[in-house]
């Protein structure tokens, strides 16, 4: 791979030099950092990087290759990649071709050479903020601080259309799709659930005439206070059926109850996140995306479930009010490293089956 110089700026000023890989082009994002050790297809096409520039502090990457069937969406989600060493030789025998050539098919700007463990440590201590990659070191950056990056996140990412999933065995459920994984509805139709997926448009009516027995509100990118309409939706839908919410989901079931939430830092990115479950003591390795984070203060109108082990953040509600049950990371967490039945799950599926007597 022949080195071509570039630049990446940050917001404060600070400029470090890198070589391209993936994509020739100048763009311009919110830098974030994520701590995965693996799972960089994951990372790739996760909606909720849209409008980012994602650090990888794993100091290798693409040492796998790319296999299509790891990849979260149909096509990559982040707005450009920055990593300290790229593999353009991987070894795996699922491996159908090269992460450089798979960033550039996609037409995402890649930097690598980047001291990235530098690069984390300015993020922690001074907060999520613009950048650019450039051929030249970014000139106008007082221009930085005024972009917005994830401007209307959801609408740039989420599916259009209603697509449904699965085969009714235990339940149908509806999933209102504000740009999830793909492995979040495969959780679901895995536990012989029909999955029915519906654009960020819809309507609390349309969601409801299909007479599911549940409801499941996703992740997605962006500030859940942009999605106004969404929103007056959802408090239409709050009490009329089983409701389960994840990542911005779970922002906006606290925003629509009148809670509060506020941007992050630096946000929680990776696979690694402790969450503690109150009600037995457990802790779970989680994985989390988000730059947003539900408040505990007296507007919130559910009971805390799970808080982060490290900085003591909400990461679960169930509001008994309404019927709901909230949490901040991918749920599928609670059974991934243990094997075990999945509580989350479970609970939803007995709350499911116990309203539809």
């Amino acid at each position: 791979m022949k080195k071509k110089k570039v630049y990446l700026t940050l917001e404060n000023g600070k400029v470090l030099q890198g070589y391209s890989f993936g994509a020739d082009g100048e763009v311009c994002g919110e830098l974030v950092f994520n701590t995965n050790m693996v799972g960089y297809l994951e990372t790739l096409t996760d909606p909720c990087y849209y409008g980012q520039i994602v650090v990888q502090t794993f100091p290798l990457i693409g040492n796998y290759g790319v296999m299509n069937s790891d990849l979260q969406a149909d096509k990559a989600c982040v707005k450009a990649y920055v990593v300290r060493e790229i593999c353009d030789k991987p070894s795996n025998f699922r491996c159908e071709g090269e992460l450089d050539e798979y960033l550039k098919k996609e037409g995402i700007v890649g930097i690598y050479g980047v001291d990235t463990r530098e690069l984390t440590k300015i993020i922690r201590e001074n907060g999520t903020m613009n950048a650019v990659i450039s051929k030249k070191p970014f000139s106008d950056v007082e221009s930085l601080a005024s972009l917005v990056a994830t401007k209307d996140a959801v609408a740039q990412v989420a599916p259009k259309e209603k697509v449904v999933y699965g085969e009714d065995k235990n339940g149908t459920i509806a999933v209102w799709n504000f740009g999830c994984k793909r492995s979040l509805i495969e959780s679901f139709t895995a536990l012989g659930l029909k999955a029915i997926s519906f654009p960020a448009t819809a309507t609390a009516e349309e969601i409801l005439a299909e007479n599911v027995d549940g409801i499941v509100i996703t992740d997605g990118p962006g500030d859940p206070a942009e999605n106004k309409q969404a929103l007056e939706e959802l408090k239409k839908l709050l009490g009329k059926k089983p409701i389960f919410a994840t990542g911005l989901g779970h922002q906006m079931v606290a925003l629509a109850t009148g809670g509060k939430v506020v941007k992050m830092k630096y946000g929680h990115r990776g696979g690694n996140q402790p969450v503690k479950r109150l009600a037995s003591g457990r802790v779970y390795a989680s994985e989390q995306n988000h730059g947003y984070e539900v408040v505990a203060d007296e507007n919130l109108k559910g009971k805390v479930s799970f808080v982060n082990v490290n900085d003591g953040g909400v990461e679960g509600v169930e509001y008994s009010d309404y019927n709901a049950v909230t949490v901040q990371f991918n749920p599928a967490s609670c059974s991934a490293c243990t094997g075990e039945e999945n509580p989350l799950f479970t609970q939803f599926l007995a709350t499911m089956a116990k309203e539809n007597r």
